[in-house]
């Protein structure tokens, strides 16, 4: 237990691994020392103290924005809520958003709010007001803005908190007529989109399903065949976490071995149904007494267990130098921001498990809120325009068809072919696309420099695509 006290010891700290793995990758660029300074460090965070008065009483409360780069405007990032936010780790997820929103290209900076709470201790009521307050804080420095700092859902929040802070923004800026586009996450009656809740879960999906369509990229990673069958523990059963489960057991028929939670665990070799268990777990708070699996108290060693992939989507460093040696995954996809340490980044190429890094992995929530915003600045709904002329077209194209031919379309097909784009269809088509593009650009230079580097791995080639991106902007604009 000592050994394993003193390596945890030795661990950086989140901003410090990601500096760690930011300057691996810089090292390997065409870079001036100067401008990668530049590149690499926050240009700015902000903290509050505000007080609210609660329960008879007035509580203290600290939060943070932090704006990691601004070569892209405006500058995009979730806000979380936790007792353990501070400024180092708000520093770090600004960071991974800037790189996160480079790799997916979407025209943003990277920016991270917290703020220092522990929402289960509150009832909706309070929570509201500690909300509000927060959202005024931050408001009035425009760092809640539509064109220059749009937060989003994060660890603790939700599309409730969005519309509150939506609301907030709309009641102090009554003339901006882009008032909506002031925070992504929202619910649908606020200028939300479909498709936004699962996006983070369903980009993870994307992920795995274009590695597997690369044979060579999975034999690397020492699997075969297809997502089918594939034995996947799922770290954190979240929002994230749970759609990743359910979209990969649903419509890849991978099978779900394990599912870790902060209050106990739950195991079935032969598979969990993803949705049944979540549905437990809403209801009664835990997986104890579920008959769908064994459930496991003391989940301290399930991330080490056996599987094909192993899914982080819960917090940052779970993976870390104490455990890293133990962990017996072919495939590591980072849901989470920051799950892997840098320590453990080093253990675990060594070993040869393939990392899918966070910030590709996990951007399927900024390319869908990238897509409420762009909704919200247009004030129209995606395939309003143009559905039914799709359909009509489709329609006339099948009856010139059955007309001239003797062929006749089954009546499934006609349904399925003539049905025009929705916003979810298009949503779902914008993220997938988003997602094969980001990869094929990782691999790409990943493979080229697997010859010379066998250790060169898909996040070392996610950092320098990122690097090289922000740079070549802040060349262009000569700041």
């Amino acid at each position: 237990m000592s050994s394993i006290n003193a390596q945890i010891e030795n661990e950086l700290s989140f901003r410090q691994s990601v500096d760690v793995l930011f300057n691996r990758a810089a090292s390997k660029l065409d870079l001036s020392p100067g401008l990668i300074e530049k590149i690499r460090v926050c240009n700015s965070t902000y903290t509050v103290r505000f007080g609210v008065k609660l329960r008879g009483d007035y509580y203290t409360f600290t939060g943070y924005r932090s704006v990691h780069s601004e070569h892209a405007e405006p500058v995009k990032g979730g806000i979380r809520y936790a007792l353990g936010v501070n400024q180092d780790e708000v520093e770090a997820l600004a960071a991974l958003m800037t790189y996160k929103c480079a790799i997916v290209e979407v025209p943003f900076g990277g920016s991270k709010g917290g703020l220092r709470i522990n929402p289960r201790e509150w009832d909706d009521d309070e929570l509201e007001k500690i909300t509000r307050r927060f959202a005024y804080e931050l408001i009035k420095r425009d760092l809640i803005n539509p064109s220059q700092n749009v937060p989003a859902p994060d660890m603790g929040t939700g599309e409730r908190e969005m519309a509150w802070i939506a609301d907030q923004y709309r009641r102090m800026n009554t003339t901006d007529i882009n008032a909506r586009g002031c925070v992504t996450g929202k619910p649908l009656n606020v200028g939300g989109i479909r498709g936004r809740t699962e996006a983070t879960g369903r980009g993870v999906q994307y992920a795995l399903q274009e590695m597997f369509r690369n044979k060579e990229d999975i034999k690397i990673a020492g699997l075969d065949g297809e997502l089918a069958g594939k034995r996947i523990i799922v770290q954190g059963f979240g929002n994230v976490g749970y759609h990743a489960a359910k979209f990969l057991q649903e419509e890849d028929d991978a099978k779900i071995i394990s599912i870790i939670e902060y209050n106990g665990g739950l195991t079935n070799e032969k598979g969990i149904d993803v949705q049944a268990a979540k549905d437990w777990f809403v209801e009664k708070g835990s997986f104890e007494h579920y008959e769908g699996g064994i459930f496991v108290k003391d989940t301290s060693e399930m991330i080490e267990g056996e599987c094909d992939i192993l899914i982080p989507a819960a917090l940052e460093g779970v993976i870390n130098i104490s455990n890293a040696d133990r962990i017996d995954a072919n495939v590591i996809i980072e849901a989470a921001n920051g799950p892997v340490t840098s320590g453990a980044d080093e253990i675990l190429r060594k070993k040869g498990v393939v990392i899918i890094p966070d910030m590709y992995a996990n951007a399927g929530g900024v390319t869908v809120s990238y897509f409420e915003w762009v909704k919200n600045l247009s004030h129209i709904r995606f395939g309003r325009m143009q559905r039914r002329e799709e359909e009509a077209r489709s329609r006339m194209l099948i009856a010139e068809i059955e007309k001239n031919t003797d062929a006749k379309f089954s009546k499934e097909f006609k349904i399925n072919y003539i049905k025009g784009a929705d916003e979810l269809t298009l949503v779902r088509s914008g993220l997938d696309d988003t997602m094969r593009a980001a990869y094929g650009d990782m691999r790409e230079l990943w493979h080229q420099n697997r010859s010379d580097d066998k250790e060169f791995d898909l996040r070392t080639a996610a950092f320098m695509i990122s690097i090289q991106r922000v740079a070549d902007t802040y060349k262009a604009l000569s700041i």
